[in-house]
């Protein structure tokens, strides 16, 4: 049997460390010293594997994303109408795995860097769209024409959700959060 290299468990060691220590500082600004010293190994060999700083969280954001995507997959597998496919990506916004100080931290961070960097700017668009995409799905056949003005407005709150929570000094309230997304979304169908 073949044994497993070092490498992926050391990317996902600094992944995950990346991810922590941006929830800490609340900034970019850590370095990848103490991103390679919280995930157990040299910052030379972080650098080996990443090449840069920017590279690093570039990675961590593409791990966050396919936790997200994950979620909304599996929640959507459970969706039996087209409400509740809406109502399955809300709540997938807000699972305890997306919705969570270091992650909402890393979000914060990555919206700043999308805004000067192409590579950060491709993956923000590809969210957007998907995020944006699953949303019109399930509004489409009971939204009556309003299905991407909706779609929009849910994925601008979960966005401003987000957001709200990074820079309020409370712990992040998923339940409430995801009960005002949710609350639009109901008076937005009763007006269709």
């Amino acid at each position: 049997m073949p044994k497993i290299g070092m490498e992926p468990i050391r990317r996902a060691s600094l992944i995950k460390a990346t991810i922590a220590e941006i929830g800490d500082v609340g900034s970019l600004e850590v370095t990848v010293s103490r991103i390679a010293k919280r995930a157990g190994m040299s910052s030379a060999l972080a650098h080996h594997y990443f090449g840069s700083k920017h590279a690093i969280f570039l990675a961590a954001m593409r791990h966050v994303l396919t936790v997200f995507g994950a979620e909304v997959r599996g929640a959507l597998t459970a969706a039996e109408t087209p409400e509740l496919r809406v109502r399955a990506v809300i709540r997938a916004s807000f699972s305890g795995a997306n919705f969570r100080r270091e992650v909402i931290s890393a979000w914060l961070n990555f919206y700043v860097l999308a805004q000067t960097q192409p590579e950060a700017r491709r993956l923000l668009r590809v969210y957007q769209r998907r995020l944006i995409s699953n949303l019109t799905h399930g509004l489409r056949p009971i939204a009556k024409g309003r299905h991407q003005t909706i779609a929009r407005t849910i994925a601008a709150m979960i966005d401003g959700a987000y957001l709200h929570a990074a820079l309020g000094p409370e712990t992040p309230d998923a339940l409430s959060a995801e009960a005002l997304v949710e609350a639009y979304l109901s008076l937005a169908l009763k007006e269709c």
